[in-house]
């Protein structure tokens, strides 16, 4: 009789913890902030955006997209230069997830003014690449890189590991969506529906190589990540769905081995396993909903 109790505080505590670790010490009053203050939001609660930043297919649409975003040379050269997520890469993941929340599930206030940060950061991002090539942050075209990269990581991993994958025209509609989020980060014409999408990663096909930076990226993140021991393992399962969501070529100019065979009959059912097991944690317990804190989703 004890044990639905005992899962119950077990699955707040891991919940909490994963949460704590993604958001950071901020995280339960940005969370309260971002659900509760009222006002029109840029999306309502039935647009595919949702449904997508909120399942936990995002860990590893989220590692999948810094991988592939890492192939655009000048990109990774600002990202190395000036990101510092080698020194604080939990940092950074929590700012990034903060903006991820605010941006879709805020008020469309605090959505605008969140974007207009981010476009004052890059702004200051300016430098020069090892072979001499200038570059800035603010550049529409490497804005378009970076988020078309994240985009199509994050839409392959819902559509692979989500609890409710998306149809053909939710597929479109989520592009949308993200659309609106990059013209107000300065990108002048995003793809906005899923054939522009692959046809825009095409386009930038003969600018992406894998560079010294990103390779030490990849070795960083799916090698030596600053994580406990304790999580090792389910990152490591992670790690693996994420490479395996990348272009043969993506990976194969990260040196990374892909054993279809391997990939078909172990990796992907254990990230279906792992996410699972995370979106079991991040789920509202019966206690929690009757105290009315049910908004355990990433933000």
């Amino acid at each position: 009789m004890r044990l639905l109790p005992d899962l119950g505080r077990i699955r707040d505590q891991a919940g909490e913890a994963i949460f704590t670790r993604v958001a950071g010490p901020d995280g339960p009053a940005n969370r309260a902030r971002i659900h509760g203050t009222p006002g029109p939001r840029w999306f309502g609660p039935d647009r595919p955006v949702r449904r997508v930043h909120g399942d936990a297919s995002m860990f590893t649409g989220g590692l999948a997209a810094l991988l592939l975003q890492s192939l655009h040379p000048t990109a990774m050269a600002a990202v190395a230069a000036h990101s510092g997520f080698r020194g604080d890469p939990w940092g950074r993941l929590q700012r990034t997830s903060t903006f991820l929340a605010v941006t879709t599930y805020g008020t469309a206030d605090s959505a605008r003014r969140a974007c207009e940060r981010v476009r004052a950061v890059h702004e200051a991002v300016r430098g020069t690449t090892a072979d001499g090539t200038p570059y800035r942050a603010s550049d529409p075209h490497l804005l378009c890189w970076v988020h078309i990269a994240e985009v199509d990581c994050f839409l392959r991993a819902h559509q692979r590991y989500g609890a409710h994958p998306l149809d053909d025209a939710g597929r479109d509609g989520y592009v949308a969506d993200m659309a609106r989020i990059a013209k107000a980060l300065g990108v002048p014409d995003p793809p906005e529906d899923h054939a522009a999408l692959v046809r825009r990663l095409a386009a930038y096909r003969g600018e992406l190589r894998a560079t010294a930076e990103a390779r030490a990226t990849t070795r960083f993140l799916l090698l030596r990540p600053p994580i406990p021991w304790a999580a090792r393992l389910p990152y490591a399962v992670l790690a693996a769905n994420a490479v395996s969501l990348l272009p043969g070529w993506a990976s194969r100019e990260l040196g990374l081995p892909r054993v279809p065979v391997t990939e078909g009959l172990c990796v992907r059912p254990l990230g279906s396993a792992v996410t699972a097991g995370i979106r079991w944690a991040m789920s509202p317990t019966r206690e929690r909903v009757q105290a009315g804190d049910v908004t355990r989703s990433p933000q």
